[in-house]
């Protein structure tokens, strides 16, 4: 494949990774800013139709469920992991399109430990999602790998 092909999709990928990063903190915010009793409302006004239609709804039951049990220690956890979460995905990102050295080998480390912590997680949730989103994070740490070598053998050269 064309290495400029492979730059555009590391670039595309990258932003992605931003984009999800700025997610994660909006998410972490939101989510401080936001009390269990408003959290658990806005739960039981989106499950209420649902479950007087279908009281074995999957979704809604376990929302509804969820929503009971979200204490005040448990959305602070959330918040703290989105946003902290999101913060140092952005760093890495803006660190990545602009070239920095340092960037690379930070954001290698950092989405290895990403991946550690959603196979875990995986372990007790066995949620589609973790593995999808690792399957791009893998992806995401090849293209990483590959700009990098680049930008290593382009400052051998200079």
């Amino acid at each position: 494949m064309d290495e400029r092909r492979i730059h555009k999709i590391f670039e595309i990928s990258v932003l992605m990774k931003g984009a999800h990063a700025l997610i994660e903190c909006v998410g972490g915010i939101t989510l401080y800013l936001v009390s269990t009793a408003t959290i658990n409302s806005w739960v039981n006004f989106l499950t209420q139709e649902e479950l007087i239609q279908d009281p074995g709804d999957f979704v809604a039951t376990h929302l509804h469920e969820f929503a009971q049990t979200f204490s005040v220690s448990t959305k602070a956890f959330y918040a703290f992991y989105l946003l902290s979460h999101g913060l140092i995905k952005l760093v890495l990102v803006l660190g990545l399109l602009r070239g920095k050295l340092w960037s690379y080998p930070a954001s290698l480390a950092a989405l290895a430990l990403f991946i550690v912590y959603q196979l875990y997680r995986y372990s007790y949730t066995h949620s589609l999602g973790l593995i999808v989103l690792t399957i791009f994070d893998v992806f995401v740490i090849a293209l990483i790998w590959h700009e990098y070598g680049l930008v290593r053998r382009h400052l051998k050269k200079g």
